[in-house]
């Protein structure tokens, strides 16, 4: 039945303005549509931004696209360290808000970081002497050195219509964590990224989950880089084995419940291409 809607759609060359006034079956099946040709298109192209997707993920969209599901909807972002998948929530939101302020809309997007929620140690770091001799002893490559359940929290908090007061961590070294530092506004979409988004104590807060995917030779490069800018000395080789092999047990099989998992390595430029495709969709169906 719905292939047979939709080939009528597409023989009829109709447009989603049809749709608006005659419920929102009819509406979800043509943006289904819509969402579905973007995606087949991006995956034929060269260097896609996807490494695969679920099919699952389309039609959620189109539920929050169609108004099906009328709250706001939230977006989990994982990966590896030095995955990119910061790069990329930072391409989606810049790309998002350029939209919004276009087209005048208010609250269309609120990033939650989600390495703001790592514990304070400031003091052990105090008593080390140094970020790097803490680094040492203290292993924040696992899920425990995060206050998840309080991330969790905050993002239901902000889906049911709440303003949120976020904390703030230190990454310059001094691992001070300062809660109730930031106003986060419920907006349309709560975005988030870092290693442990997808992990089991936060991962149900999202609607959409995507995972980032790297080479090792690209990663390591990337992670050196910045273990430099953040002064990590000679303890960063320790610190990249760690984090090496804490992956494997606490964010590698987090990718088994994504809905999509993106090349960490694609064009930015493609990234932003894709975000600007669906939101065309958006503007052709409400503006």
């Amino acid at each position: 039945m719905q292939n047979t809607i939709i080939k009528n759609f597409v023989d009829s060359n109709v447009t989603a303005r049809s749709f608006q006034h005659s419920g929102n079956k009819n509406l979800f099946l043509y943006i289904e549509k819509r969402l579905n040709q973007i995606f087949l298109n991006e995956v034929k192209s060269q260097n896609s931004i996807f490494v695969k997707f679920k099919q699952s993920a389309i039609k959620k969209m189109a539920l929050f696209l169609s108004g099906s599901i009328t709250r706001s909807c939230s977006v989990g972002i994982a990966g590896e360290t030095a995955s990119g998948k910061s790069t990329i929530a930072f391409d989606i939101i810049n790309t998002i808000e350029g939209f919004a302020q276009e087209y005048c809309i208010d609250n269309a997007i609120t990033r939650i970081n989600t390495d703001d929620y790592y514990y304070d140690r400031s003091e052990m770091v105090k008593k080390a002497g140094s970020f790097a001799e803490f680094a040492k002893n203290y292993d924040l490559d696992v899920p425990e050195a995060l206050e998840l359940e309080l991330m969790k929290k905050h993002i239901k908090s902000l889906l049911f219509g709440n303003k949120v007061y976020l904390p703030e961590y230190d990454m310059s070294g001094t691992a001070i964590r300062r809660d109730n530092k930031k106003l986060a506004l419920p907006s349309k979409i709560i975005i988030s990224e870092g290693l442990f988004t997808l992990t089991d104590k936060v991962v149900d807060a999202f609607d959409f989950k995507i995972y980032v995917d790297v080479s090792s030779e690209v990663q390591k490069e990337r992670f050196y880089k910045r273990a430099e800018q953040r002064g990590l000395g000679d303890s960063a080789c320790e610190v990249y084995k760690n984090a090496l092999d804490k992956a494997k047990t606490h964010i590698h099989p987090t990718a088994q419940k994504a809905d999509i998992i993106l090349s960490g390595e694609a064009d930015r430029v493609a990234y932003r291409m894709f975000i600007n495709k669906i939101l065309m969709l958006v503007k052709d169906l409400y503006f």
